[in-house]
C-alpha cells in the first residue's frame, strides 16, 4: 500500500509519518495485517509535479494540509478548501478513487462561539466538498473533526493552548490563563494516530454530530476518535506545574494507563530544554558510602541508590510496617535478616551477577554487609512509603 499524506511537515503529519514509516520500515508490528511500501510526504515545499506522483500511486490520501494563522482572514479558504480542491481534482486526473481522510475540526460546526469563524467556515467547506466528491466518485471520504490537539513536536505560540503552557512553563517563561474553568476536550496525538491507522485498515469509527456533540453511529457522516479527555484549563496549568516540580520534589505523579495525566507528562518533557534534560540529586555522604533517593510516588512508596565501600555494613534496623526490596546490581554482599523475636538469621548472599529482590520484612531487622575489599556495592532499594522525618518507623537493633 502507497501512502500519500499532505501536511507531513505539520505537527499530526509529522507524527502520523513517523509511525507510517514505523511499520513500513516493520519496526512497529503492533497493527496486524497491514503492508506499507511508500509513503508519500507532501508539504508546502513540494512540486506540482510530485503531488502529481504521488495522486497517480497512492491507495490512501491522509490530507492534513491546511492553514491554522493566516496574515489573512480570506487565507484560510484558499489554505483550507482550495487546497482540498486542488488535491482532488488530481486524484480525478488520474482516475484515482482511493479513499481520502480530511483533517477538520469542531469549529466547523459553526455553532456557538464558533458561529462566525473564518477557520470553521473554511473547514466546513472543505467537508461539503469531499462530501461531494464521494458521490461524484464513488470515493470512500473519511471526515474527521478534531478537538484540540496535542502531544510531542506541536508548535508552541501557534495554535494549542497545550503546547504553549507546556514550552513556557519549560522553559519557566510567563504564561497567561483568562479563565481556570473553561473546558476543554483533549486528543492525544498518539490516540488520533491510532485511529488513523484504523481507518487506514477500513474499520474506521464513525459518527454524527448534534452541534459540537459526537453522536456514535455505524453509518454516521463523519469520523472521530474514540479517545478523548475532558478537563479544564486550570487543572492543565496545575498538571503542567506539578511536573515542572518533579526535579525537586522528586514525585512522579499518578499516571495510569490511558489517562490524561500520563500523556500530558510525556508532551511536557518533549519541550524540556537541554539544561533541564538532566538534574541533579542529593547524595547524601558519609564514610561508608552514600544514600540518594531517586523518585517519590504519591501512593506507591519511593525508590532509592545505595553505595556501600568495601567492607561496610548498613542497616541495622527493622520496621513494624513499612517493608523493602533490595535489589544489589553492582558488587557482591549479604543481606541478613532476623525476626526480633528469634536468634534464627536469614542470609542471602548477593550480587550484580545475578540480580535478584531480596524482601525486608516487617518485624525483622536487617542489614547489608559489603563483602568486597575492593568494590564498592551498588543497591537498588525500594520502600512502600515515602520517608516520614515525623514518623520513620525504623528502630536500631543488630542482626547478631
Amino acid at each position: 500500500m502507497k501512502i500519500l499524506v499532505t501536511g507531513a511537515k505539520g505537527f499530526v503529519g509529522k507524527n502520523l509519518c513517523a509511525q507510517l514509516n514505523n511499520i513500513k520500515d516493520g519496526k512497529a508490528k503492533c497493527y496486524g495485517d497491514i503492508t506499507i511500501s511508500e509513503v508519500f510526504e507532501y508539504d508546502i515545499d513540494s512540486t506540482e509535479e510530485e503531488l502529481d506522483h504521488y495522486c497517480r500511486e497512492c491507495n490512501f490520501v491522509f490530507n492534513l494540509a491546511g492553514v491554522n494563522r493566516p496574515q489573512n482572514q480570506e487565507d484560510f479558504m484558499k489554505g483550507n478548501f482550495g487546497f482540498a480542491s486542488v488535491l482532488l481534482d488530481t486524484l480525478k486526473k488520474y482516475g484515482n478513487n482511493c479513499p481520502v481522510m480530511i483533517s477538520s475540526s469542531i469549529q466547523a460546526t459553526l455553532s456557538g462561539r464558533f458561529g462566525t469563524s473564518e477557520y470553521g467556515k473554511s473547514k466546513k467547506a472543505g467537508e461539503e466538498l469531499m462530501f461531494e466528491y464521494g458521490q461524484e466518485t464513488g470515493a470512500k471520504v473519511l471526515v474527521y473533526r478534531f478537538p484540540n490537539l496535542f502531544g510531542k513536536w506541536c508548535r508552541p505560540n501557534y495554535n494549542s493552548a497545550i503546547a504553549t503552557f507546556c514550552n513556557n512553563i519549560a522553559n519557566d517563561l510567563p504564561i497567561q490563563v483568562n479563565d481556570r474553568s473553561v473546558e476543554m476536550e483533549l486528543l492525544y496525538i498518539d490516540d488520533l494516530v491510532d485511529e488513523m491507522i484504523e481507518a487506514l485498515k477500513g474499520k474506521a469509527h464513525r459518527c454524527e454530530f448534534e452541534g459540537v456533540e459526537t453522536v456514535s453511529a455505524e453509518d454516521g457522516r463523519y469520523c472521530y476518535c474514540p479517545i478523548t479527555h475532558k478537563t479544564t484549563l486550570g487543572e492543565i496549568v496545575d498538571m503542567i506545574y506539578s511536573f515542572a516540580d518533579q526535579p525537586k520534589t522528586l514525585m512522579i505523579p499518578e499516571i495510569p494507563e490511558n489517562s490524561l495525566a500520563k500523556k500530558l507528562y510525556s508532551t511536557y518533557l518533549s519541550y524540556l530544554p537541554k539544561d533541564k534534560v538532566s538534574f541533579p540529586l542529593k547524595m547524601n555522604v558519609d564514610d561508608r558510602g552514600s544514600f540518594t533517593e531517586l523518585v517519590h510516588t504519591l501512593n506507591c512508596g519511593q525508590v532509592s541508590i545505595n553505595i556501600s565501600k568495601p567492607g561496610i555494613t548498613k542497616g541495622q534496623h527493622w520496621h513494624n510496617t513499612k517493608w523493602e526490596f533490595f535489589i544489589v546490581v553492582s558488587g557482591h554482599g549479604l543481606i541478613q535478616q532476623r525476626r526480633i523475636d528469634s536468634d534464627e538469621v536469614l542470609n542471602f548472599e548477593v550480587s550484580g551477577d545475578r540480580i535478584e529482590a531480596v524482601h525486608m520484612l516487617p518485624g525483622y531487622t536487617h542489614n547489608i554487609i559489603n563483602l568486597s575489599e575492593t568494590e564498592n556495592l551498588v543497591t537498588v532499594m525500594y520502600c512502600n512509603e515515602i520517608f516520614n522525618p515525623e514518623k520513620p518507623d525504623t528502630y536500631f537493633l543488630p542482626v547478631e
